[in-house]
């Protein structure tokens, strides 16, 4: 079945296993996430739950906004985010309902989409792994580029030569990732290793597309 939540991370720590095993895990706050809308095919053309994520002040968000969520599930009710999600069985929710942590279990594969930590303007080294010159005395030449291509033909730089330029600020998914515990009542999903964006960024879980 395919699932997905919108989730928040917190940071990461360690667990131990029942053998004593230590796995690392990063902490995600997922939902609970309000079923603000539900498209349909007959009218949308498209089976899909639109869903909102952190609270928010209706004040700070424009008419059209507010006038959609007051359509559809209340005045008094405004999210920060929006996303749609396609799953398999878009008919068991109902608008207003919400779709908290426990809708995954321990053991399930899913994968997480963030945006990346952003480092600024990076040379080629850091942004791609190129290796430095010789840093011996009278090499001249440490950190810098290198050959940027042949001279006469074509005589120009190719497009997607890996240059110096800015540096993440992306948007990365990791796929296979296993949830190793899942506490409903705090709303907390722990996934074993780590996830793209900084702490208190917008995380997407979906279950895996290779299992």
């Amino acid at each position: 079945m395919k699932k997905a939540i919108l989730a928040k991370k917190l940071g990461m720590t360690q667990i131990f296993t029942e053998n004593g095993t230590v796995v690392p895990v990063t902490v995600l706050e997922a939902g609970p996430c309000l079923v603000v809308q539900k498209k349909t095919k007959e009218k949308d053309g498209y089976a899909a739950l639109q869903v909102g994520f952190t609270e928010h002040k209706k004040h700070l968000v424009t008419k059209p906004v507010s006038g959609h969520f007051k359509a559809h599930v209340g005045d008094a009710t405004v999210r920060r985010v929006l996303r749609e999600f396609k799953l398999e069985d878009c008919d068991a929710f109902e608008v207003g309902a919400e779709i908290k942590a426990d809708f995954f279990a321990a053991g399930d594969q899913v994968d997480i989409s963030a945006v990346s930590k952003g480092k600024g303007f990076q040379g080629a080294i850091k942004r791609h792994g190129q290796t430095r010159g010789p840093m011996t005395h009278g090499s001249k030449y440490h950190r810098g580029l290198g050959s940027m291509g042949p001279g006469t033909t074509p005589g120009k730089v190719r497009k997607g030569k890996k240059m110096a330029g800015h540096m993440g600020a992306k948007k990365i998914t990791v796929q296979n990732l296993e949830i190793v515990r899942v506490d409903g009542e705090k709303n907390l999903m722990l996934v074993k290793g780590a996830i793209p964006g900084i702490k208190g960024a917008l995380v997407t879980v979906k279950s895996t597309v290779k299992e």
